[in-house]
């Protein structure tokens, strides 16, 4: 499996996850281009009771042992790509109008799935950044 299919799956994982913790999922992949070579995605945009929950999931193929191959998928999550999420987050809420002193949040959702079995396992790390 290759990366692009791994990502897609750990993120249809990370939204089947929501839909069973009651999340409703408003839109995923929002992209957009802050310039030519330059563009960001939020993976799962996503509403529980009155929060509007921004997540980025993050993937990786674990080993039979259960270890991760390299950092654990939420240990890559940098300053930089935090400070990315927050302002992707702003834009798609100007978007869709909704202010800013609205309840929202970012949440990071670790997908590890076995190389072996294909089972993943996912951890969710609720307001992330204390945004």
């Amino acid at each position: 499996m290759n990366d692009k299919e791994l990502g897609a799956l750990g993120e249809k994982v990370a939204a089947e996850y929501l839909k069973r913790k009651g999340y409703e999922i408003l839109e995923k992949n929002f992209t957009v281009g802050f310039s030519q070579f330059n563009k960001g995605e939020i993976d799962i945009i996503a509403r529980k009771s009155k929060t509007i929950v921004f997540a980025e999931v993050k993937t990786m193929e674990i080993e039979a042992n259960g270890k991760p191959v390299v950092l654990s998928p939420e240990q890559r999550v940098d300053f930089r790509k935090q400070k990315q999420l927050i302002k992707l987050a702003q834009i798609w809420l100007v978007k869709n109008k909704i202010p800013f002193d609205s309840l929202w949040q970012i949440d990071v959702i670790s997908v590890k799935i076995s190389c072996q079995n294909r089972k993943a396992k996912v951890s969710h790390f609720e307001n992330a950044f204390g945004s």
